[in-house]
């Protein structure tokens, strides 16, 4: 959920001045997308893993304030429920070895933060949606203790007017009918069930465009073949309900707005872009400050005197609009760099699989943004929206679009068309042998025996169900047998079903 801000109020002159400010932020970029003077180095990946902490019953453990006292770690933050925490990766090269060296490293540095969370009573849980949450865990008393959620709730909810409402339906799990939820919450706490995985890739002002276009394009195939969060309040929802839940849980829009074609908070975009300033200009042209807090530099005087600014209150603004492919400045060293942030992943279910979804991304998204035709010049923008919730929706199931094949399923358009392009990627990164084949065989092997997290989870449910359990009984089961698999580290095409 990005950045601390005060404990305070914001008055309508506070919105006036946040806006003037926004905007003079937004020129600052414009001077320096044209001027230069961006970060040269090579392209560097970075990651952020969210988690769940259970306690002993496998119900959500309310304990992230006193499992990050025992960690001691500031890899380690809060995030937005008090079941919640986050894992940042330092950013690093992604050449040669080092998606294998990361994969050891998350290892250990899971293990060593689950062992000091039992200290506490609870247990890490790596997973795309925690099948055990229950509507009383999205009361605002459940919200982390952090000035920037509770206003984030209250600004929303002051946009909105009136209590969200959740809305959707999936899939039958084989051999059962078709399952609805209709339900509402009178706080922002349902997003803190969409436990994600968050890719973040460093690349020159000049490619930006190029590679956000690329990730936009493979939004759809990532989620199909990635999807890990099928159960929301005991509900087989979506294979990947963090999708529509995202979008339902942070959403400022009561229906008349949504009538009038009110873009969304969560925003999958709509349309392919030249620069990454057409975003930055689209968030300051379509959506209103929720948490107008204003910085004390002025980011044109700072570029007068030589200085890289900050760009504060453009940050924060882009913070609260969840583009599911996000443009990030930021600087390091006083030295400003431009990112995608890539956020369509869920959490989960194993390392190895985390580090495959990874590896196919960065490979996939270099191949298409360094050909000769851009796919992106082939498709409509809407094709790839579509593809998007589809693959949510279906998983492998889904029909997709892309060019040159016409409607495919996911697993044909990855071993046929994307997964050579992957390895081609790669291997202009850089990136090792070994690696390359690790792990995007990995994704190829997930995709012959068309099994994500999300398939296991249901096919073990209805499994436990026909030998008599009920949902809730059945849920628990699987999200035993789930940890059991997942601290394994062995991927979850190999996972056999209880």
């Amino acid at each position: 959920m990005g950045q601390d801000v005060g404990a305070g109020t914001f008055d309508r002159s506070a919105r006036q001045r946040y806006r003037l400010k926004v905007q003079r932020c937004l020129d600052a970029l414009a001077r320096m997308l044209t001027e230069g003077g961006f970060s040269t180095s090579p392209p560097r990946i970075g990651l952020e893993i969210e988690l769940n902490l259970v306690d002993d019953a496998l119900q959500p453990a309310m304990a992230n304030t006193v499992v990050l006292e025992k960690l001691d770690d500031p890899s380690f933050t809060t995030e937005l429920g008090q079941h919640n925490l986050e894992l940042n990766v330092l950013p690093r090269p992604l050449s040669g070895d080092e998606a294998s060296q990361l994969e050891t490293e998350l290892c250990t540095s899971l293990t060593d933060a689950n062992l000091k969370a039992q200290d506490a009573g609870a247990t890490l849980v790596m997973i795309g949606m925690l099948p055990t949450l229950r509507s009383e865990h999205f009361k605002a008393r459940w919200l982390s203790a952090n000035a920037r959620y509770s206003l984030l709730n209250d600004q929303i909810f002051a946009a909105r007017g009136e209590d969200m409402v959740l809305s959707m339906d999936g899939p039958a799990i084989p051999g059962q009918r078709g399952e609805r939820l209709r339900s509402s919450a009178d706080s922002i706490l349902p997003e803190a069930a969409c436990t994600s995985a968050q890719l973040h890739l460093q690349v020159p002002p000049e490619e930006f465009a190029s590679h956000w276009n690329a990730a936009q394009c493979l939004a759809g195939v990532q989620v199909a073949i990635a999807a890990n969060s099928p159960f929301l309040l005991g509900k087989a929802l979506w294979h990947e309900t963090r999708i529509p839940l995202f979008q339902q849980a942070t959403d400022t829009r009561p229906e008349e707005l949504k009538n009038q074609g009110v873009r969304p908070r969560v925003w999958f975009g709509e349309r392919w872009i030249t620069s990454i300033f057409d975003l930055f200009e689209e968030n300051v042209r379509y959506f209103p400050g929720l948490l107008p807090e204003i910085d004390d530099e002025d980011p044109v005087e700072a570029l007068d005197n030589g200085t890289a600014p900050k760009l504060a209150e453009l940050r924060l603004h882009n913070g609260t609009i969840w583009r599911w492919n996000r443009p990030v400045y930021d600087l390091m060293d006083g030295v400003p760099h431009l990112r995608v942030e890539n956020r369509v992943l869920p959490a989960g279910p194993t390392v190895v699989d985390l580090i495959a979804n990874a590896a196919f991304f960065y490979g996939a998204q270099r191949a298409l943004a360094t050909a000769e035709r851009p796919v992106w010049t082939q498709m409509s923008f809407q094709a790839a929206e579509e593809n998007l919730y589809a693959g949510a929706r279906h998983a492998f199931d889904a029909q997709l679009y892309w060019p040159g094949i016409g409607w495919v399923p996911p697993d044909e358009l990855v071993l046929r068309r994307l997964l050579p392009m992957a390895h081609e990627g790669l291997r202009d990164c850089g990136v090792s042998d070994a690696v390359r084949e690790r792990y995007l065989g990995v994704i190829e092997q997930r995709c012959l025996a068309q099994r994500t997290g999300s398939t296991w989870q249901r096919e073990t449910v209805a499994s436990l169900e026909a030998r008599g359990l009920d949902r809730d009984a059945a849920l628990v089961g699987m999200l035993h047998r789930y940890v059991e698999l997942s601290d394994t580290n062995q991927p979850v095409h190999t996972w056999a079903v209880i």
